[in-house]
């Protein structure tokens, strides 16, 4: 990671929060809308902002590029739990499963309602998690 420039740390996070909880409502609208792939996909995107913010707020400097959840608690130097280290890991997989047709067809399938609670759920159980570090 290269340093950055100086940037106003609290317009930064509250950025990713709010982008965060943006995205987090709309996982919700997708999962009402039986578009269980595209829900996950958005609870990953809600859990990095999130992890971002954390970042920025703890360093006061911006994020590093990743779309990794784990590598991304691994740079705010936070214990983390073998329970949350392989649900970051699986949510990250999120990202790519639901964006590429290589992986989409597969993970389509594998996305039905009760995938998607279970998984939303831990979702949700991350958030609070990562807002105790904001």
């Amino acid at each position: 990671m290269t340093e950055s420039k100086k940037i106003d740390a609290k317009k930064v996070v509250d950025h990713w929060i709010k982008s965060s909880e943006d995205d987090f409502h709309t996982m919700k609208i997708l999962f009402d809308a039986k578009s269980y792939h595209w829900a996950l996909f958005l609870g990953h995107i809600s859990t990095e902002k999130l992890l971002k913010a954390a970042f920025t707020k703890k360093f006061e400097k911006h994020a590093p590029f990743t779309h990794n959840l784990y590598r991304l608690a691994e740079y705010l130097e936070v214990t983390v739990s073998d329970e949350y280290s392989d649900w970051l890991d699986v949510i990250t997989t999120f990202n790519l499963n639901a964006r590429y047709d290589d992986h989409k067809k597969e993970f389509y399938r594998l996305c039905n309602k009760d995938y998607a609670l279970l998984w939303m759920d831990r979702i949700n159980e991350l958030r609070k998690w990562i807002k105790e570090m904001l």
